[in-house]
């Protein structure tokens, strides 16, 4: 007798219950029942009424694998109208990563690296940051580690930029309208919280295994979330009285936003540039398991086949990378900051 037979025959669907249906291949519990094997219940360890305990004592329930079973139907079904929206939006990003891919790992060593410390003197007016920079960057090499370090830092680069092109526009958007933003945090939630693993899933199953989109979609998803969060507080943390001011000025709304709430709320949005980016280094090394290129690779190698010094370098070399990214961006920040205050 299932644990839940009462519920039913209070209900008087026992005969509806017993409706002969077309079953799927039986558990082992339900083996066990039909030979007469089954442990006795304990009167203290009830059941919860799931739904194969429900299936139990109701054969018209619903199993759980029939729901996961429909789950994945559902999701093969939309599949060809997915990838018919997606083909075209997405492969924009598969030829920037591509194309970064290309350049970062085929130009000449001397001039990666010029061009590396070029960009970040520009952005930061800071010897000690471009000599830090340089060291590592030598290091890279000196292990021969600067290749897929280069790779790394392409998958980074191009997933920070269309993260920002998508993210800081969403974050002004939703601190000018309400109802935006309530409608927005919950999928900002959701993609925070969601485990990185499972960003994967659906997408090997919408883009063949090898295509860069693959993991570029997942890391832009992961690493989008800080940059929509902070610059969407930065503006609404402009102070109402400079806002005023431009009005009083005559300002239209599109020079209040370009010439008084962005340039006050770059420090935030400069904040949730710097998060995106450690976010989409903790990520490209998950989308390592997808064929996402770079030191990930040699990570998911020392993991595989148990090769420790692989695995150890590789992972220190990721943490100086993070190193770089983070001392290079919170000294472009500090410049804007000391800027601001100048002025």
């Amino acid at each position: 007798m299932a644990t839940y037979d009462w519920l039913f025959n209070i209900f008087g669907l026992r005969t509806w219950c017993d409706i002969d249906a077309s079953e799927g291949p039986m558990s082992m519990a339900q083996l066990l029942a039909k030979t007469g094997n089954v442990e006795p219940e304990s009167r203290f360890n009830v059941a919860f009424p799931s739904l194969d305990e429900l299936h139990k004592a109701c054969g018209q329930i619903t199993q759980t694998r029939d729901v996961v079973k429909g789950l994945e139907d559902g999701f093969l079904a939309i599949r060809p109208a997915l990838r018919a929206v997606l083909d075209p939006i997405t492969q924009p990003l598969s030829w920037m990563l591509d194309g970064t891919l290309y350049v970062l790992t085929t130009a000449p060593w001397f001039i990666v690296m010029t061009a590396i410390l070029i960009a970040v003197w520009y952005a930061t007016r800071s010897i000690s940051v471009v000599l830090f920079n340089a060291l590592s960057l030598a290091f890279f090499a000196f292990v021969d580690h600067f290749e897929p370090a280069m790779q790394t830092f392409a998958v980074i680069l191009v997933c920070t930029i269309i993260s920002a092109l998508l993210g800081v526009p969403i974050g002004i958007a939703m601190s000018k309208y309400n109802r935006l933003q309530k409608a927005v945090i919950p999928i900002l939630d959701l993609l925070q919280t969601l485990p990185t693993f499972v960003y994967l899933i659906p997408l090997i199953f919408l883009f063949p295994i090898g295509e860069s989109r693959l993991y570029g979609i997942a890391i832009v998803l992961y690493a989008i979330v800080p940059v929509i969060r902070l610059t969407d507080l930065g503006v609404r943390l402009v102070d109402k009285d400079v806002v005023e001011a431009g009005n009083a000025f005559g300002m239209s709304p599109a020079q209040k936003l370009g010439k008084v709430e962005l340039p006050l709320a770059l420090p935030n949005i400069m904040a949730g540039l710097n998060q995106t980016i450690m976010m989409s280094l903790a990520m490209v090394v998950i989308a390592s398991m997808v064929t996402a290129p770079g030191l990930g690779v040699l990570v998911l190698r020392g993991i595989r086949n148990l090769e420790l010094g692989v695995g150890l370098m590789a992972g220190f070399c990721i943490v100086l990378l993070a190193v770089m990214l983070d001392r290079t961006s919170k000294a472009a920040l500090s410049r804007i900051d000391r800027t601001k205050s100048e002025m």
